[in-house]
């Protein structure tokens, strides 16, 4: 067994999506290396989201007030373990999912978070391609020069406790309109380190996908994540800040 670099919280942030979280929770009990803690943050819902956490022994954190900003902050606020990995309720890691995260962080000192990869599930094999080509990889095709480090992903991200609490009082986390992902990439500091590993995949639905109402809703929240952060954030000095932080590490 690999030994676990301290201990590991699951962070899942939900709104009426008990039958999902469920599934979720099913598959991190078949988990080779168990979380230390889940925590759920129920977000005003109205389903008996809270009653299946308990179930399956989470925490449950209640966030009443919508907005997953505010509902994924609360829950890495309320986190003790020293990573915090981040699963949405639609998220179905595989069995060596946590082993695979605790891995990364043990095996490289210097990381500090860790985002993965979608497999969708659910709708047609058209929209499963369009969803992780077009979206996935816009997505890192666009952000990546724009942040100087890969994209963070909600729904299959870990980093450790220690990143969040030296960034948790600068998100914005009273945006609802925001991804919190993408606003929290943008928060990562020029010596921090964001790893993109293409092997923790994570099987995650492909409903945002399925109708053009979803996808230009997920697709709104772009811009104004963005306009929060520029001009004052722009590549080119984002880029030096980093390249200078890099050059201070090496010393």
């Amino acid at each position: 067994m690999t030994e676990l670099p301290g201990s590991v919280s699951v962070v899942i942030p939900v709104r009426d999506d008990a039958p999902l979280l469920e599934l979720c929770l099913r598959a991190l009990e078949r988990q080779t290396h168990p979380p230390d803690e889940i925590v759920v943050v129920d977000n005003g819902s109205s389903d008996d989201t809270a009653a299946v956490a308990e179930r399956f022994g989470a925490r449950v954190v209640t966030e009443p007030i919508p907005g997953i900003p505010r509902a994924a902050a609360a829950g890495y606020d309320a986190a003790t373990g020293d990573i915090i990995a981040r699963l949405d309720a639609d998220s179905r890691p595989g069995p060596d999912w946590i082993a695979r995260i605790a891995g990364t962080f043990r095996d490289r000192p210097d990381v500090d978070f860790v985002t993965g990869e979608p497999r969708f599930y659910g709708s047609t094999r058209l929209v499963h391609w369009a969803g992780r080509h077009l979206y996935i990889g816009g997505m890192y095709a666009a952000m990546t020069p724009l942040l100087g480090h890969a994209p963070l992903f909600g729904s299959n991200m870990a980093m450790r406790s220690s990143s969040w609490r030296a960034l948790s009082g600068e998100v914005h986390r009273e945006e609802r309109n925001i991804h919190d992902d993408f606003d929290l990439s943008f928060h990562v500091r020029p010596e921090m380190t964001v790893l993109r590993d293409r092997d923790l995949v994570v099987d995650v639905s492909a409903r945002p996908f399925q109708d053009w109402a979803s996808l230009r809703r997920r697709l709104s929240y772009v811009v104004p994540t963005v306009r929060l952060h520029l001009p004052q954030e722009t590549p080119r000095r984002r880029r030096q800040a980093r390249r200078q932080a890099e050059s201070a590490i090496r010393g």
